[in-house]
């Protein structure tokens, strides 16, 4: 199992292609884009020099790191010799299910094929595939490389072997893997998701502006980042999907998403990565502009 495909070279794609390749598995990124590619090699390579910088990692370790990772715009050569394949891209049910028919093509008949999706069904996923038994969720936590959670999510058919298997390679990565059932949002995103879009509501309700929400949260509850501000680092579409899929799922109006969500992800403001949500970060991460509009 040294050989390991990551779909996607965004911020959760290229953080697993970092984590694996940084534990010696030959690591093939791939994205449609050589722009994303460029994009997410530059990222790892920032990241490990952060490390290198605090003494973490030596110099032949980034080294080696960077010589395990392969890039590639085509899929069908991307997986060719794949025992793991990790699919990362957007989370949109409809783009997984066409990636996993594909890579069920493209992919040997015993390659194990995972998803990141943080919310959709792996048994939905598993389903457009002819190896439901060999499809599984590793849910990894941002930043991959060092937080230690892996979130294991087995579909109806998933056989005992690919948990087992996926469960070890977890552990080979440093990481701690927890076995959850094929829910919507399993177990991390049905508690923090809603406890986002509360704190939305408390703000889009007038109880209290942006920093004052996030303090309350950092000072009173101990969190290390506030919720509105987590849900920028997040991706405001993210928690809007996400929101989606658990309101569609489960058919209660607790997981109805905040209309302010759904007019911001409308508007584009989609928190860091459009360089504003319920901050600005056009000038610097701690840029309050857009806070101010909302106290």
């Amino acid at each position: 199992m040294k050989n390991v495909a990551v779909i996607g070279a965004g911020t959760m794609g290229n953080g697993i292609a970092h984590t694996f390749a940084q534990n010696d598995f030959r690591v093939q990124l791939i994205d449609v884009s050589q722009q994303a590619l460029d994009k997410g090699m530059s990222t790892i390579e920032a990241n490990l020099d952060r490390m290198l910088a605090k003494g973490h990692i030596t110099q032949e370790i980034k080294t080696q790191t960077l010589s395990n990772i392969t890039t590639y715009t085509s899929l069908e050569e991307g997986v060719e010799y794949a025992s793991l394949v990790v699919e990362a891209a957007t989370e949109q049910e409809d783009l997984k299910k066409r990636i996993f028919r594909d890579l069920d093509q493209f992919c040997p008949d015993d390659t194990i094929l995972a998803t990141n999706t943080s919310s959709i069904s792996i048994t939905a996923i598993a389903a457009v595939t002819h190896r439901p038994d060999r499809v599984i969720g590793m849910h990894f936590m941002n930043p991959v490389p060092l937080m230690k959670l892996v979130e294991i999510i087995s579909g109806y058919s998933t056989s005992k072997e690919t948990f087992t298997i996926v469960k070890e390679m977890s552990e080979k990565l440093g990481k701690t893997p927890v076995s959850v059932q094929d829910y919507p949002g399993f177990v991390a995103n049905r508690i923090l998701i809603p406890m986002i879009n509360e704190a939305i509501f408390t703000l889009h309700t007038g109880v209290a502006g942006v920093k004052e929400i996030d303090q309350i949260m950092k000072l009173g509850m101990a969190h290390p980042m506030g919720p509105l501000q987590l849900a920028d680092f997040i991706g405001l579409d993210v928690c809007l999907s996400i929101l989606n899929v658990m309101h569609q799922g489960f058919k209660e109006s607790k997981f109805a998403p905040c209309p302010l969500l759904v007019n911001m992800v409308q508007a584009g403001k989609l928190g860091v990565k459009s360089k504003e949500g319920f901050y600005d970060y056009s000038e610097s991460k701690k840029a309050e502009k857009v806070a101010s509009r909302f106290a």
